[in-house]
């Protein structure tokens, strides 16, 4: 069989923050693809904002880098489980993985996620030992967990048999020992082309071209991404498009995309191994082949994780709706739920019987509340209801998902840590004390147990602890109440503004969630509660004036800090009765039913039945 020794794809995989961007980075530094007076940005694949704010990969990219004469493809993937569909597409497009390792913390949940979609490929495996410039790395013991995994995961004897480059992605460094490191990715670049297998040339074969990601563009329309898999494609060319259903639409080549460094260029013509972007076709989708109208064959589509976690979006019905937003209306925010679908294929949108609300589900917590922020940043306001789990029935009996939690935390801590998650009924997996005072803890949680658990944990850790988890199987429902927020909160009796002497009169009630001048809403809650039922308060009280002189009026008060949240702490720290207000401007928490009366009713009502 014919190779194409001059090309090579492959993708890069890690658990998050393990520095695989940083990687890209440099790869593309040192292949000279850029000139030496070119500015190129730090993470330089973290192209969206949310990206580049949290420093975390969200959507899979692609780039490709020339070595001397192969052209080197080179897809960037998330690191979180919550974006598993971006990283199960990409396995189908590439020859080999690298597996990013942090030379300290070693292989974690989401190391294990990522590189079991690797190895159900069959796909060759390198494994770059990153951040080895660490004064605590301990490259040996990592290498040891890393071939643990590859065992316990099911590796073949010859994806067993990885080469191992140490590497500092940071400083630009790399080389085949761990003291022996250089000012260069040459050793990484070895290593691709020694290891990772050239594709088959089959381009005289029928095309067959699968569109893997999607894109955008002003003057083209849509773009589909993808590789070829057999075959030649050419500008202008007649092709059709097998889609989902089964039918078929013929469409011509308008153009033909390749990709160098961060840039597209437009070419006449791809082969076989060819990572390219095509566009002519306004509703190409994910998934779908592009074959010749004389051959149709399409190629499987890619099996893609169900969803385990869903919310109910619902049109703002606040009393301040409409202040913020430019989207607002029904139609508005389902149109961009649709528009989401297309390109997010772990994402279920459906209907309810109310035409304001929709159950959209997805992969976790972080892969909603980013559909949710990036809403907001464009204009939209809408209010979520609490996340709820996916229940499935599998032979017979209901499970639910499971998660697996790995816990870095100081060993002081552990006995808070255990006690809490066994409260949420966590089962211990295994527990590692390093020597250097931090204690390593692995626990099998359901899923709704860990639904508003990372607050209290940070709480416990007093910040110092580091909480990973990843999404394990279905498993029977563990029987009893699981999780849940166990404080009740501080519900405002009247719209207004919320002053400081009605925050001061608070603060020995629980804790304040607003700052003073905030406007508030009969029904909105403004602060957590000391105890575990809801209060109706007044925070909106004036001092009263009078003529009288106060012995104290010197006396500046002073009142604490309100607790601001972000909109993933806001999700999670939801209650059934309760809706998160989400608008450009700001997140607020509020109660379902506004009016004090009508919540006491309803709650008696609810305690009866």
């Amino acid at each position: 069989m014919q190779l194409r020794e001059d090309i090579r794809n492959i993708a890069i995989i890690a658990h998050v923050d393990h520095g695989k961007t940083t990687l890209v980075d440099q790869l593309l530094k040192y292949s000279g693809t850029f000139r030496e007076n070119e500015h190129v940005e730090t993470r330089a694949m973290d192209s969206g904002d949310i990206e580049k704010e949290r420093g975390i990969t969200i959507l899979a990219k692609n780039t490709a880098i020339k070595h001397n004469d192969t052209t080197i493809n080179i897809l960037d993937t998330p690191g979180h489980a919550d974006f598993g569909g971006e990283v199960e597409r990409i396995m189908k497009m590439v020859d080999g993985v690298i597996l990013v390792v942090d030379a300290y913390e070693g292989t974690m949940p989401q190391t294990r996620f990522v590189l079991k979609k690797a190895l159900e490929q069959k796909l060759t495996p390198i494994v770059v030992l990153n951040k080895i410039d660490r004064p605590n790395a301990r490259p040996e013991e990592v290498i040891d967990e890393v071939l643990d995994l590859f065992i316990d995961l099911g590796a073949d004897d010859e994806q067993l048999d990885f080469p191992v480059v140490y590497a500092s992605a940071l400083n630009g460094t790399s080389g085949e020992e761990p003291e022996q490191q250089t000012e260069t990715m040459e050793p990484v670049f070895k290593m691709i082309l020694n290891h990772i297998p050239a594709p088959a040339d089959t381009s005289e074969e029928p095309l067959q071209f699968q569109v893997t990601l999607l894109d955008y563009n002003d003057y083209v329309g849509r773009v589909g991404i993808g590789r070829v898999f057999r075959g030649r494609i050419r500008v202008g060319q007649q092709v059709v498009v097998m889609k989902k259903d089964g039918t078929t639409k013929s469409f011509r080549v308008t153009k033909l995309f390749g990709f160098i460094g961060l840039k597209r260029t437009e070419i006449k013509e791809a082969t076989a191994g060819d990572i390219v972007a095509i566009s002519g076709l306004d509703d190409i989708n994910i998934g779908e082949t592009v074959c010749p109208k004389d051959h149709p064959d399409a190629l499987p589509m890619p099996r893609i994780d169900e969803p385990t976690l869903q919310m109910t979006f619902l049109v703002n019905n606040s009393p301040f709706a409409g202040k913020e937003g430019k989207y607002i209306t029904s139609a508005k925010i389902e149109e961009r739920l649709m528009t989401q679908l297309e390109t997010d294929v772990s994402l279920r949108v459906d209907p309810t019987e109310s035409p304001d609300a929709w159950v959209v589900s997805g992969r976790g917590e972080l892969h909603l509340s980013i559909l949710v922020e990036n809403m907001r940043r464009e204009g939209y306001e809408l209010q979520l209801s609490k996340p709820k789990v996916i229940l499935k029935e599998i032979d017979g009996k209901l499970c639910e998902p499971m998660e697996h939690v790995q816990i870095d935390a100081p060993e002081d801590y552990t006995g808070s840590i255990m006690e809490s998650l066994g409260d949420r009924k966590g089962e211990m997996l295994d527990m590692i004390n390093h020597g250097n005072g931090q204690v390593r803890l692995e626990f099998k949680v359901p899923s709704r147990g860990l639904l508003g658990y990372t607050t209290e944990f940070l709480s416990q850790t007093r910040g110092y602890g580091i909480l990973n988890h990843t999404f394990s199987d279905y498993e029977p429902v563990v029987k009893g109440n699981v999780g849940g927020r166990r404080q009740g909160v501080l519900v405002s009796l009247e719209a207004g503004k919320a002053s400081p002497y009605g925050i001061m009169h608070l603060e020995d009630r629980g804790v304040i969630f607003i700052e003073p001048g905030t406007e508030v809403y009969a029904g909105m809650v403004v602060g957590e509660h000391n105890r575990d039922n809801d209060l109706t308060v007044n925070i909106t009280k004036e001092k009263h004036l009078t003529n009288i002189r106060s012995a104290n009026k010197d006396q500046t008060a002073t009142i604490k800090k309100a607790r601001t949240m972000s909109l993933e702490e806001a999700i999670e720290y939801l209650d059934d009765d309760e809706y998160c207000e989400v608008t450009p401007e700001a997140i607020r928490l509020r109660k379902k039913i506004l009016n004090k009366n009508e919540r006491e009713k309803a709650a008696k009502r609810n305690k009866n039945d």
